[in-house]
């Protein structure tokens, strides 16, 4: 290997083990000995790059954790790891799914490890996902759209002028929207990317001290060692299986789990764009002096509509959430609506 990459895997490494201290020092019971253990597999494995090291006579340079490491060690202390799982996986940290599977999850997947029971979990929760981020995206173009409308309404009685502002609404927030949504996927996907090359190179590095921290986080999550090991090995045996369960396993991350940056800005775009052309749509049509009143209509049964599918991740009634939904939005526009009159009376 390059010196520079076997530097590079070695400063991971101390980082990791540094973490894992602050992990380990914050966590209790059976996480917090996870965590511990996988700081000692950490220094082992720096232990091994630094002899690497020596093969080529390059002397290992001391380490100090960097200001990235620093910070989050911070936020480890005052926040606790499973706040900021995203963070601890782009630092490398392992053992993150187990503040995700329960016992049960582990030894099904003891039973049947071919079978994908963690595929499934994720293919699930990928589903879940995209419905929710459909509802509130809807959600967030409904209110912030129907809320300038009604503003500017407030402020002119010119329709022409409120349709223009909607529109520029519609496009300003869905563009915005778009385009946070790439950055945040693709901003993700690098991570999740250059996370599974250093897994790759690892493992075809050091097996057996993977299949050795992989064998602590089956065990951290309820399996007996020797089973532990038995299912560590046969999963690490296959290099492509390996790799995505050492991904999922160590980083908390699904290789398959992979977006379209592309495909995410365009479904965030229209998303909030089809919710904030509901309040639009009575003057795009002509709708004439009634327009206002025709808004106010559309805008009350979609936030019923949303506010009713909203129950589906709550847990709370329909009618509920609905009427909590259509209160909380009106009481936006009502309220950009007396700004946008008080701004006519001033100009006035």
């Amino acid at each position: 290997m390059k010196k520079e990459m076997l530097v590079s895997s070695l400063h991971d490494e101390r980082e990791a083990e540094y973490l894992y201290r602050a992990l380990a020092a914050t966590e209790e019971g059976t996480v917090g000995k996870l965590f511990a253990d996988l700081g000692v597999e950490s220094d082992r494995q720096a232990n091994l790059w630094e002899r690497a090291l020596a093969g080529i006579q390059v002397a290992a340079p001391p380490f100090h954790p960097g200001l990235r490491a620093r910070l989050v060690s911070w936020l480890v202390y005052r926040l606790g790891g499973r706040q900021i799982l995203p963070v601890l996986a782009a630092m490398k940290v392992r053992g993150l799914s187990i503040y995700r599977d329960s016992p049960d999850l582990v030894a099904a997947e003891a039973a049947t490890p071919a079978a994908g029971t963690h595929e499934s979990w994720h293919r699930d929760s990928r589903g879940g996902g995209s419905l929710r981020a459909a509802v509130f995206g809807a959600n967030d173009g409904l209110v912030s759209n129907a809320s300038l409308i009604l503003g500017v309404a407030g402020a002119t009685a010119e329709p022409r002028m409120v349709l223009m502002a909607g529109a520029a609404g519609l496009l300003a927030g869905g563009f915005s929207m778009a385009a946070g949504e790439y950055v945040s996927v693709r901003t993700q996907r690098e991570m999740l990317e250059h996370q599974i090359e250093l897994e790759k190179m690892e493992l075809e590095a050091m097996p057996e001290e993977e299949i050795r921290e992989l064998t602590l986080i089956y065990q951290a999550r309820g399996l007996d060692e020797e089973t532990a090991r038995t299912l560590s090995r046969r999963l690490v045996e296959d290099p492509v299986q390996g790799l995505k369960t050492l991904a999922r396993e160590e980083l908390g991350l699904d290789p398959d789990t992979l977006a379209s940056p592309v495909a995410a800005a365009v479904a965030s775009f229209f998303s909030f764009a089809g919710g904030a052309l509901v309040p639009l749509v009575p003057y795009v049509v002509g709708a004439g002096p009634g327009a206002l009143g025709s808004s106010l209509l559309l805008t009350a049964v979609a936030l019923l509509v949303l506010g009713g599918c909203m129950s589906l991740f709550t847990g709370r009634a329909f009618w509920f959430s609905a009427l909590r939904m259509m209160l909380i939005g009106l009481a936006a526009g009502v309220a950009t609506y007396g700004l946008g009159r008080l701004f006519n009376a001033a100009i006035s």
